[in-house]
């Protein structure tokens, strides 16, 4: 067993890499990951408990894989799910049994299996991830096993000497596999791919259909990236500033924001909540499973929203919305994340709202009862005799800014936070600005409601990432003529994520790697292969005069060329060597000569033996040429495999004394055992 170790090792570590693609979906059982992992741990200790009895043993798995189908019959599992976890439960069990070449190779087609059911389950980055160290290791394994069946029992192996030329084969074997994913003419992984998975954490962001003030805001320390939007025109900035609607709230109650009246509960497939504008901003949106809702998001102000896809365990299928109360739109399925495509008007357009019902109307003025007489008495004094609503509101607007700090280190509940805020702690997360500049407008006649979503959008690749983090909420006022106005009183540096920067740029970093696997991997089709193959070979487009003068082949022209030029050489070069003769190994003349002489004395190799065969058997018979054989053996094969090249003279210094030996040996015998 202490020869096969590291060869074991590697397999098991290759199966583990395997199931991980697998459980980083999140919808592995926790008790099937529990017994998985029970098995791997045994089987990198060394401890083999089934070595004894495997059929025995592979009767364990009867009553897993019924326990899989009644969790699929009562609908609790999926049968993907289940078939992925089965293949699990057969390579613990052959992990655990006693190992040979046919065990290993079932190992290995379950760690197969597994890997095609990671694939299907979500193919996400951290698939990739176990994807490539499954590869690794399990092409290591093999290469141990070719080895190890090289190298006569009892025999040291030469793992440093194999080291390298194992290396070098794992090199071209995953250059051969990725030139083939390349070139070959294929399908969008998406059409048997699952876009969504739990991924490695709970939800951590969402609305609810209130807003209650107090607490600490640590949302706001969240890096985790819960929106990813292609916008179109693409406006290029790095950071994008902008407001990501999500509903509204307009009454009050002192403690909590809510929306008055019953939701409309209209459905369909394509909403329109407002008259659109000649120029739109088109965003295609996919919302994350770390956002945790089912509430749209949009860029202000979305005048059509439609073509919602829901991404569920189970797969990706269209669903209907329903309009509700504040301006939300909900996705009438509960699903892990979802895109959708949204039409918003360009800020500054005229976004007039359609005729407000008198209760709607009434309750942007309506103030909690119990309002602190001193909020009003401090927007009178800000916004002075102020009648325009923007001018009013921008003049708070700085005023809060100014005299107000931002903090996320609040204290539990208040009987008033926004007494508190404004007159006794003076500092506040953006909740407490939004409402509290709101509240100050109602007080001063002007119609204005509370705004919920996120501030921001960080670029990566040629997409706009929003956090958890960027959670914002802000204020809406009504100005006539114009229509509702965001206007924001929490300070600028503090409306985006306020996690740590090194923290961000891991989680940046992330994004951009999954967003080059899910372009060039996940969603690489047959139309991206020809693509790739067309700018390989055809140059773009000269522009300016100085490149019209020179039009010399850009890089990747020359590159293509070069690669080209190399196969073309190397095919060349291997067609003019067949005729020719092969250059004999110097320890293929010598093993040739070693078992020439054997076979002069009588001791030919049985069927598909080789010298090491030959050897390691006069060794378990005590045979007396053992002795003298071995030491033959042993240089062979470190002179074969580059460990130890032979020296001068030395091929026939052995031989000589192989010769000895065989005399010696004949000596001995008795006359009949020599004549036979």
């Amino acid at each position: 067993m202490k020869r096969h170790r590291l060869r074991l090792m590697l397999r098991d570590a290759s199966i583990g890499a395997a199931f991980a693609s697998m459980a980083v979906s999140g919808q592995i059982a926790i008790w099937a990951v529990g017994l998985f992992l029970l098995a791997l741990v045994l089987a990198l200790l060394g401890r083999r408990p089934f070595a004894r009895s495997p059929r025995l043993t592979a009767l364990l798995l009867v009553p897993l894989g019924g326990a899989l189908y009644l969790s699929v019959a009562a609908g609790q599992m999926d049968l993907v799910v289940a078939a992925c976890s089965f293949a699990a439960f057969v390579a613990g069990q052959r992990m655990l049994s006693l190992p040979g070449p046919g065990t290993d190779g079932q190992v290995l087609l379950a760690g197969l299996l597994m890997i095609a059911g990671g694939a299907a389950l979500s193919g996400e980055l951290l698939f990739a991830v176990f994807l490539v160290g499954f590869a690794v290791l399990a092409s290591l394994a093999l290469g141990m096993t070719v080895v190890e069946a090289a190298v006569p029992e009892g025999e040291q192996l030469p793992v440093r000497a194999v080291v390298r030329p194992l290396a070098m084969g794992l090199v071209f074997a995953v250059a051969g596999a990725v030139a083939f994913f390349i070139f070959f003419p294929r399908l969008n992984w998406n059409m048997g791919a699952r876009r969504a998975s739990p991924g490695l954490g709970t939800a951590t962001s969402g609305f609810s259909d209130t807003v209650r003030l107090g607490g600490t805001g640590t949302l706001k320390s969240n890096p985790r990236v819960v929106l990813r939007a292609r916008l179109s025109p693409d406006p290029g900035n790095e950071h994008l500033g902008a407001y990501w609607v999500g509903r509204t709230y307009d009454t009050f109650d002192g403690q909590e924001w809510t929306t008055i009246g019953n939701p409309s509960g209209r459905r369909g497939t394509r909403v329109t909540l407002r008259p659109g504008a000649e120029s739109l901003v088109h965003q295609r949106i996919e919302l994350l499973p770390a956002y945790g809702s089912r509430t749209l998001i949009a860029l202000e102000t979305p005048a059509r929203l439609g073509n919602a896809v829901a991404h569920t365990p189970a797969g990706s299928r269209r669903t209907s919305l329903q309009e509700l109360g504040g301006d939300e739109l909900r996705f009438m399925v509960q699903a892990l994340g979802y895109t959708y495509e949204v039409y918003s008007v360009p800020p500054g357009t005229n976004t007039v709202p359609g005729k407000l019902q008198p209760l709607e109307r009434d309750q942007l003025l309506a103030l909690p009862d119990a309002l602190d007489p001193r909020v009003e008495q401090l927007a009178r004094r800000v916004a002075g005799n102020e009648k325009e609503p923007l001018a009013a509101a921008n003049k708070l607007v700085s005023f809060l800014q100014r005299e107000y700090a931002y903090t996320l280190e609040l204290g539990g509940e208040m009987e008033d936070p926004v007494a508190n805020f404004l007159f006794e702690r003076r500092e506040g997360h953006c909740e407490h600005f939004a409402t509290a500049l709101t509240l100050m407008l109602r007080s001063l006649g002007f119609q204005a409601r509370l705004a919920t979503g996120f501030f921001g959008g960080e670029r990566v690749a040629d997409e706009y990432i929003v956090r958890a983090g960027d959670a914002h909420a802000w204020t809406h006022v009504l100005v006539p003529g114009t229509g509702f106005v965001t206007v924001d009183a929490t300070p600028p540096a503090f409306r985006t994520s306020q996690s740590q920067p090194w923290l961000e740029s891991l989680v940046t970093l992330y994004e951009a790697i999954e967003a080059r696997w899910r372009t060039s991997v996940v969603d690489y089709t047959f139309r991206d292969q020809l693509n790739f193959v067309r700018g390989m070979v055809r140059p773009p487009k000269q522009r300016g005069a100085e490149e019209q003068r020179t039009r010399l082949p850009p890089a990747r022209a020359w590159a293509m060329a070069l690669v080209v030029g190399a196969v073309v050489y190397a095919a060349w070069s291997f067609l003019s060597r067949r005729g020719a003769r092969t250059p004999v190994h110097q320890a293929t003349r010598f093993v040739d000569a070693v078992e020439r002489q054997l076979a002069r004395a009588g001791i030919r190799p049985l069927e598909g033996e080789t010298l090491e065969d030959v050897s390691a058997r006069l060794a378990r018979e005590a045979h007396p040429l053992a002795p003298t054989l071995a030491p033959l053996t042993r240089r062979y094969l470190e002179a074969r495999f580059g460990q130890r090249p032979l020296l001068s003279g030395e091929s026939a210094r052995l031989l000589q004394e192989l010769e000895r030996g065989l005399a010696a040996w004949k000596s001995s015998q008795p006359p009949i055992a020599r004549a036979s």
